[in-house]
Formats: structure tokens, C-alpha cells, sequence
């Protein structure tokens, strides 16, 4: 069981949090790299992301398949499948913009806005269902005090930071145009 919450908090964040501030001007380790660098990057940080996703997901459906549990029950239960559900979409979505080409009605500007904004959504559904999963009896019971608050800031913030940033991007695109 510890195997799922290891993967998920690696998964939504570390890796995937690690890949949209990858772009980000203020805060990106790769702020001197070039934009397909970046890409690269992203793309193969959100694959590590979707993986770890995918691998604690099957292995907490194991664990409950094995204790005779219900699955998906829970408000974190019901979260976290629609998140990584999500996340697989926006994945296969985020490949069409390395091959824009194959979208012939749509322009790349569209594709990139569109691509940006529902992953936002997604990090927020991740940062939701890890949330959830702090309310959980195993973790309410292993982590107490201000240690329980402090664990539950860290995806509250990392929202906020990715929100700015995906907000901040889409207003000087717009600003660049004008």
C-alpha cells in the first residue's frame, strides 16, 4: 500500500509540477535552454508523471482487490481515477502539438492555449485528490499535528504558483499580439 501514495505524490508533486514550471521564466532550471529543449523535457517529465500515476493507481486497485475492498468509493478514491484518467488524455493530447500537423483545422496557437489550460485543470484535480488523500484515515493517523498542515500547504502552493504561471503566460501572449 505505501507504494501509492510514494507514486502518486511523485507523480503530481514532483515530476509533474518539475514539468509546467519548466517553462516558466522566474522559476525553470532551464530558463537558457532553448523552447524545444524545454518541449523535450516536459514531454518526458510528464511521461515519468503519467507512469508513476498509472503504477500507483494499479497497485492500490491490487491492494484493495486483495483485502476485499471496495474500489473507488471514496471522494480521493473517485478523484484520483478521474485525475489519472485525466492525465493519460491530456498526455495523448500533448503528443498532437509535437505533430500539430495531424490537428489541420486547428492552429498551433489554439492547440497550445487549449493544451495549457485544460492541463491546469488536471494539475488542479491532481492537487485536489492528493488533498483528499491527506483526509484519509491512514494519513490523518501517520501524520499529526503541524506536520499534517504543513503536508497539506504543499499542494495548496504548488497550485497557486502553477496557476500564476499558466494565467502569467496566457496574458503576455496576449500582450506579445497586440
Amino acid at each position: 500500500f505505501s507504494w501509492h501514495p510514494l507514486l502518486m505524490a511523485l507523480a503530481f508533486s514532483f515530476l509533474m509540477t518539475e514539468a509546467l514550471l519548466i517553462f516558466s521564466p522566474e522559476t525553470s532550471l532551464l530558463r537558457s535552454f532553448s523552447r524545444k529543449v524545454k518541449v523535450w523535457v516536459h514531454w518526458a517529465l510528464q511521461l515519468l508523471a503519467l507512469l508513476c500515476a498509472l503504477l500507483g493507481l494499479g497497485i492500490i486497485t491490487y491492494n484493495k482487490h486483495l483485502n476485499g475492498k471496495a474500489h473507488f468509493v471514496t471522494w480521493h478514491g473517485l478523484t484520483g481515477l478521474l485525475t489519472v484518467l485525466y492525465a493519460s488524455g491530456q498526455c495523448t493530447g500533448g503528443v498532437l502539438l509535437l505533430y500539430p500537423k495531424l490537428m489541420k483545422n486547428w492552429t498551433l496557437a489554439k492547440l497550445k492555449l487549449y493544451h495549457a489550460t485544460s492541463g491546469l485543470v488536471g494539475y488542479l484535480l491532481g492537487c485536489a485528490s492528493l488533498m483528499l488523500g491527506m483526509c484519509s484515515l491512514w494519513f490523518t493517523t501517520s501524520v499529526t499535528s503541524v506536520s499534517w498542515y504543513l503536508a497539506m500547504l504543499c499542494p495548496l502552493l504548488t497550485s497557486l504558483v502553477i496557476m500564476n504561471q499558466v494565467s502569467n503566460a496566457y496574458l503576455y501572449r496576449k500582450r506579445s499580439q497586440h
